[in-house]
This record gives C-alpha cells, structure tokens and sequence, in this order.
C-alpha cells in the first residue's frame, strides 16, 4: 500500500515508518520542518510539508494514500490548558483525514490509550474513559471508529502508558526526565500501582497488521508488559541514575498525575490471537537498564 503517517519522526513514528517500508509498503510522512521533512526522506520516505493544523495538507495525503495512520499529537502538554489544544487540535485532524476516506473501504488507523478496568487487567472490548484529563481523546477515537458504518475500514491501537526504545519514552521515561531535574527518581501514590508498557518496534509491528488486515471498527492493545509496579521503574531509574528513589506528590507531574497514581495493567491477549501480533524487543524493567547518568 501507499500509506499517508502522521507522527511519522516520533517514538512511534519512526519505527512504524520503518516498519512499513521494510514490508513492501510506500510511506508518504507529513512533514512540519525541515528536520521532519529530511528525517523522513533518510528512511526513504516522501513528504507532504504542513503540521496538524494544516488540514489541507492532510486531505491531499489522504486522498493520494491507500491507507492512513494518524500518530501526530501536540508537543506541548506542560498543563492542562496544553493538554486540552493539543487534544482538541488532534481532534480535529482525525476528524479531516476520516471524512477524507469516507466511502473508500481504505484502512485508517488511530492511535488510543489503553483503558483501565477495576480490579483486573483492561481487555479490548472496554470502553474508553469520558472522564479525566485525555477523556477527549476517547471521543476522537470513537468518532474514527464509528467510520465503520459510513466506508472506512477504521481501527485502533490502545497504546500502553509507556512506549519505550533504549531506556527512553512515555511515562517511564517522564519518570526518569523529572528525576534528573529533582535529583531524586520520584514515584507517585503508593507506587504499587501498575503500568503497562511496549517497546516501540513492537508497537510498530501492531500498527502495520492492523493497516493490512483489521476489521472495520476494531480495537486493539499494543501491550507487551501487562503491568510493571511503579516502584520497580522507578527503583531501575534511581539504580542507573545513581539518585535516591522516594514517593512524590502526584501533583509534580503536572496534568498527568492523576494518570500516573492510578492501577492500569492491561491485557492484549485477544490482540496476539486474533492479529497474530507476537512482542519479540526487551521489556520495559530490562530496556530501562539502558539509561545513564
């Protein structure tokens, strides 16, 4: 296929990026800078120049594309004002490149978060969230799955809280950012609560088969590791950053705390059954032993 990614220069860009062209696939990345544009021409990608404002731009990649995958977001989530512009600019770029592949029967695939069930690991069928600081991304990815009903084979990789690559990435990796400003590797609530995670190529896998073969109007779970405590990451993060690792208010991470104090293991057993999608990169404790002082 000829596939139109946005995001294509992230965590989970880059290896989807990859990933595609080493299966057979051509990639046409949207590209916001000069740096974007030439990171994704090395890979041996083509460009569209514009950002996720650029709605234009994102019409005329999808419209070129047999299939679309939309992993751009906003880099600014240092508040919940942030937080909230970038969710709502998100929003509506989803809402474009969906409209741009009504009636077409082409593959869109979005990016989701994996759910949090109580008292057990979450499972494909749960709902997203309405509530809390990302529950608006929830409403974006249920509109781009109701596209089922209306032409577009649309589907959804729940990503875990942390996507990983060489000790780097999601919420570990803002762990291990916040303990070298605090000179303290800082873990919030009781840090018994748990947190899946992925290695970016593994994701990266996920992304690809579900472009190729996944149901209209289907969810799935890129979670490699169904839950790593917080005080185990937060322990190899204090252990290979030589710093102390104590308990910190939820509060220091930002619009985020409330996120990183809550239990969420999750499951993708149906995802490796169903997809035959198979994590073969190092888990998340053994990834982060790659970090340094």
């Amino acid at each position: 296929m000829h596939v139109f990614v946005t995001g294509g220069t992230g965590t989970i860009g880059t290896p989807v990026v990859a990933e595609l062209l080493a299966n057979g696939h051509t990639v046409v990345g949207l590209a916001r800078s000069e740096a974007s544009a030439a990171a994704l021409e090395k890979a041996g990608a083509t460009t569209i120049r514009g950002g996720l404002a650029d709605l234009d731009a994102l019409r005329e990649g999808a419209a070129q594309a047999d299939g679309v995958i939309s992993l751009a977001f906003g880099s600014d989530y240092s508040t919940a004002d942030a937080l909230t512009l970038s969710i709502a600019e998100e929003a509506t770029a989803m809402s474009t490149l969906g409209e741009a592949l009504v009636g077409t029967d082409k593959p869109y695939v979005v990016v989701s978060g994996t759910p949090s069930a109580a008292g057990r690991p979450s499972i494909e069928s749960d709902p997203l969230p309405h509530e809390g600081p990302v529950a608006g991304r929830a409403l974006s990815v249920e509109a781009a799955l109701a596209l089922s009903s209306r032409g577009v084979r649309s589907s959804a990789v729940r990503m875990p809280r942390t996507v990983h690559e060489d000790g780097r990435g999601g919420f570990a990796g803002l762990l291990a950012q916040a303990a070298r400003a605090a000179g303290v590797a800082g873990y919030p609530g009781t840090g018994t609560q748990r947190w899946p995670a992925v290695h970016a190529r593994d994701a990266a896998v996920l992304f690809r088969l579900a472009l190729e073969k996944a149901p209209a109007g289907t969810a799935w779970h890129a979670v490699a590791d169904e839950g790593d405590a917080v005080i185990d990451i937060a322990t190899v993060v204090g252990r290979r950053l030589r710093l102390p690792v104590e308990q910190v208010p939820d509060e220091t991470f930002g619009p985020f705390g409330p996120i990183f104090a809550a239990d969420q293991p999750s499951s993708s057993a149906y995802t490796r059954e169903a997809l035959g999608w198979k994590p073969a990169h190092p888990s998340l404790l053994a990834d982060l032993e790659n970090l340094q002082p």
